[in-house]
């Protein structure tokens, strides 16, 4: 599966991948070497945790380069007043009877607990293109869906912190 990234995501992801290959790196090698340096490691409880907070920093490496290597950049052409990638919509649940916001983001940007949903999720394919004043039925599944009244589209803060996976 490709991913979908804006290049700005990509952006992020390569400066992140710089800083942990020549800062991080250096640093959790040295708390490796000094842990290594207390005695027997069969017992020596401050190496097991200098290997593994190295070995994630590797992981996450690998992680953000096969993200790059295996994503699609997509850009958002939508208009000012109409839902696009990196929006933000006020949207009213009319089975609820509820108002919430939400942003519309790439997959590494997804944050449910800050209301930031995935252009590819099914709340995020259903109201791509559409306009203020519109009801949109969103398809869960062929069993369930549900409709959405939009009130207000605008800009999304795209200064926010790629998720840790």
């Amino acid at each position: 599966m490709r991913h979908k990234l804006t290049q700005q995501d990509v952006d992020k992801m390569e400066k992140e991948i710089e800083h942990r290959k020549v800062d991080v790196r250096k640093e959790l090698l040295e708390h490796v070497k000094e842990a290594r340096a207390h005695g027997d490691l069969s017992e020596n409880f401050e190496y097991h945790a200098a290997k593994k907070e190295k070995n994630r920093n590797e992981s996450r490496i690998r992680y953000l380069e096969n993200m790059i290597k295996n994503s699609e950049i997509v850009e958002d052409h939508s208009s000012q007043d109409e839902i696009g990638l990196n929006k933000t919509a006020t949207l009213y649940f009319e089975e609820d009877d509820e108002t919430e916001k939400f942003s519309f983001v790439t997959t590494v940007l997804v944050d449910s607990l800050q209301n930031r949903v995935s252009i590819e999720s099914p709340l995020g394919k259903a109201l791509l293109g559409h306009k203020k004043g519109e009801r949109v039925f969103v398809e869960v599944n062929p069993q369930y869906g549900y409709y959405v009244q939009i009130r207000e589209v605008e800009p999304f803060d795209e200064d926010v912190p790629l998720n840790e996976y």
